[in-house]
């Protein structure tokens, strides 16, 4: 099989192999063993590992987990856009509904859509990648950037005032450390403090939970502490691991959903990968605002 390399696909012996990873860097421990960086393929997780403990994924069990994840994919997106067409003739029923002025034209005016808007600061290039990707899909305004967990809470209040955006996700890795044992202790996790302060600086730009909102967090993070800290949305209740499109599915329910409207916190969580074992939050109005009419030019 030869030595394993940076960018190769592995998973772990003594986990049978449950999670895909990118080999990231190798290195050394301190008692002289080979050791090996992996980051998630699709999953928002960090790991270190022997290189024993390794075995290359084959090109085509590599091949079937990728289409497999891609069907996951299109099913969520197909789910979406069929959703999205049954809201959106409630709220322009609801928009003409009693105009009488041009009762020729009733069922032939047609209206423009203005989603929630996005800021995106994401810890992690290849994940942030595949969500710009998904919010272009999903026709959502985004802007992304790459920035290490422990330079967000730096960074995010000066992107807030140059985008102005309608919903805010700060995420990238995050984990319990292993040897650890309590679990509300913030201190006991990677990234988690690092996320509670992003927040915080974030609403100190904008305190109201409904003119911006926040999702916050990544695998195993401490969500309490981020909730606390002033997210709607945040990972992971059960501590457990969450997919790389969880945040993007969160934010798309909220930027479609009419400001008129809260959102079922339940509908919300059923969109996601994980489910209400990786990811909770709090009541939430939307972000969309419907135009009438569209216009013909």
């Amino acid at each position: 099989m030869g030595e394993f390399k940076q960018g190769d696909i592995v998973g772990r012996k003594s986990y049978n192999s449950d999670v895909f990873f990118k080999v990231i860097d190798l290195f050394r421990g301190a008692d002289g063993s080979k050791q090996a960086y992996l980051k998630g393929l699709h999953l928002r997780l960090f790991a270190n590992a022997p290189v024993d403990d390794l075995v290359r994924i084959e090109p085509g069990v590599l091949a079937k987990h990728l289409m497999e994840q891609t069907k996951r994919n299109n099913e969520h997106m197909n789910r979406i856009f069929s959703r999205r067409v049954r809201e959106r003739e409630i709220i322009l029923g609801r928009a003409v509904q009693g105009d009488r002025s041009n009762e020729e034209n009733q069922g032939k005016i047609d209206g423009f859509d203005i989603p929630g808007t996005v800021l995106h600061i994401d810890g992690d290039k290849d994940y942030l990648e595949l969500c710009l990707t998904t919010y272009k899909q999903l026709s959502i305004p985004a802007n992304g950037y790459c920035i290490d967990e422990d330079k967000q809470p730096v960074m995010v209040e000066d992107l807030l005032k140059k985008h102005s955006p309608d919903l805010l996700v700060l995420t990238g890795h995050d984990g319990f450390i292993k040897g650890k044992a309590d679990f509300k202790d913030i201190n006991n996790y990677h990234s988690s403090r690092f996320f509670v302060e992003a927040i915080k600086a974030a609403r100190r730009y904008e305190k109201s939970r409904d003119d911006l909102v926040i999702f916050a967090g990544a695998c195993q993070s401490h969500y309490e502490a981020i909730l606390a800290a002033g997210a709607n949305f945040a990972s992971s209740p059960q501590r457990v691991l969450i997919h790389a499109y969880d945040p993007v599915f969160v934010v798309e329910k909220i930027a479609y959903t009419s400001i008129y409207d809260s959102i079922s916190i339940r509908d919300i969580i059923a969109g996601t990968v994980t489910g209400f074992e990786g990811i909770g939050g709090m009541e939430t109005r939307g972000k969309y605002r419907m135009g009438i009419p569209k216009s013909p030019y």
